[in-house]
């Protein structure tokens, strides 16, 4: 399978839409919104914003391994 980078992320805030290009040696734990500038953070149990606010999981996750954020996993 080939891991995807890209991934349209969506703010539960105000449901604004952008795709972004995910990093491939870390998981990206903060996003800002560019509509309503709101800081996003995974929800719980998740590594990376785009695991939670993504159309395509992080490439770790992809991969079936475990993310390098050491806040998680």
């Amino acid at each position: 399978m080939e891991i995807q980078l890209k991934s349209e992320i969506t703010c539960p805030n105000c449901g604004h839409k952008k795709v972004e290009e995910m990093p491939t040696e870390s998981c990206q734990f903060f996003y800002e919104c560019d509509n309503c500038k709101q800081i996003l953070k995974p929800k719980e149990g998740d590594c990376c914003v785009f695991c939670s606010y993504g159309t395509v999981a992080c490439p770790p996750i992809q991969e079936n391994k475990r993310c390098n954020n050491s806040s998680c996993c």
